[in-house]
């Protein structure tokens, strides 16, 4: 056959072909980005076939008015440690103190500066005895010469002065003491994560609340918007989003002296599915996001394959049994109203946006598809009459 003959019968095959996809339901065979609006609301319905009778219903929330928007989710407890601030000199296990025994006359330490054999002399003046690096133990407990085992845990460094000097009653004549915290372990906190400077924190007034901790180490990386903070206090996790800490003085909470203090990354996000504008995951541009904002970011509806009609959001919620149920969230946003409740739903981080296809746009996917189909046969018969081979 030659080249001729098979452009004339290329017009039988076009129609052939334009024959087999309609007579085979062409429009239904063809790719889509997800279902239209009938169809997610025909699953949740429960139809043969669909969500109910294969395990996986759902409920539908028809976005109407005011009153259908979902509820804030609850904030996580803000918990302030009971009673007033601890002294900031109260000792605890783990810290370093000197100690210095001031003593005159006959003096119970003098073998340790060179006094006589006996360890105890007679000075002329007041001399001192110091103590350096004595370390709290973990029972709470310091161990000095002649003095034995005293408690410290739990006092002030005048107290223990006090306790040391009635140890040392009737082995040294009139011994004076004083006591310092060289190194702070109990009323500190153990800041990590995105700051600027991590490790322990010494709390000055005992009144610091997270973000002076935070500012104390030297700040935090990043945007305030992606970032969490934990707080883990007597075995107790406590997470707060950073930028609600850091615009609402009633969740900045003041820390206490032990508490475990890490700045996360944790940024916010929704993805963005169906026929929209742009498919892809997106991440908050500040710390809430309406509704209306995630539809702006991904582009609305697509012109040309999307439903206004059709939007969309899924979301696991709590069931109160301490459980999860899949609620999806449906806005018409054909309707002027739906704009003004777009900006009154606030979108949560791994909400998934949907944008429904339109079921109009079908018939126009097969034309477009058979013109791709015989555009390059068009092309060729053209090309022949151009040059005079097919008469």
């Amino acid at each position: 056959m030659g080249f001729a003959q098979a452009a004339k019968g290329c017009g039988g095959q076009r129609v052939a072909v334009l024959a087999l996809l309609l007579g085979t339901g062409g429009c239904a065979a063809l790719p889509v980005s997800g279902p239209t609006g009938h169809e997610v609301l025909r699953e949740a319905g429960g139809g043969p076939g669909q969500g109910a009778a294969a395990g996986l219903p759902f409920q539908v929330v028809e976005l109407a008015n005011f009153a259908s928007l979902p509820p804030a989710p609850p904030a996580p407890p803000v918990e302030q440690p009971a009673g007033a601030p601890l002294p900031t000199d109260l000792i605890g296990p783990g810290d370093v103190l000197d100690i210095a025994i001031y003593e005159a006359g006959v003096t119970l330490f003098a073998g340790a500066r060179g006094g006589d054999a006996q360890g105890a002399g007679l000075t002329g003046g007041a001399q001192a005895e110091r103590l350096g690096g004595i370390r709290v133990d973990d029972a709470g407990l310091v161990r000095l010469p002649y003095a034995g085992p005293i408690r410290a845990a739990g006092r002030t460094p005048g107290e223990l002065a006090l306790q040391i000097r009635a140890g040392l009653k009737g082995l040294s004549q009139n011994p004076q003491v004083v006591v310092a915290i060289s190194q702070t372990i109990a009323n500190s906190v153990i800041v990590g994560g995105e700051v600027g400077r991590p490790g322990r924190l010494v709390l000055a007034t005992n009144r610091e609340t997270l973000s002076d901790a935070v500012a104390l180490a030297g700040g935090y990386r990043g945007e305030a918007k992606d970032l969490a903070v934990r707080v883990v206090r007597a075995g107790r996790a406590l997470e707060y989003r950073l930028a609600d800490v850091l615009s609402a003085p009633a969740r900045d909470m003041r820390v206490a002296p032990g508490d475990r203090i890490e700045v996360l990354r944790q940024p916010f996000s929704f993805a963005v599915m169906g026929a929209a504008g742009k498919v892809e995951q997106m991440a908050f541009s500040g710390p809430g996001v309406s509704l209306a904002e995630a539809v702006a970011m991904a582009g609305g509806a697509h012109p040309a394959l999307g439903d206004a009609k059709a939007v969309f959001v899924f979301r696991f919620v709590a069931d109160g049994a301490g459980g999860e149920k899949p609620v999806v969230y449906h806005l018409d946003m054909m309707r002027g109203g739906a704009y003004f409740l777009s900006q009154r739903f606030a979108m949560r981080d791994k909400d998934l946006l949907f944008i429904g296809n339109a079921a109009a746009n079908q018939p126009t996917k097969l034309i477009q598809l058979v013109s791709q189909l015989f555009t390059p046969i068009v092309a060729v018969e053209s090309g022949l009459v151009t040059t005079g081979a097919l008469r």
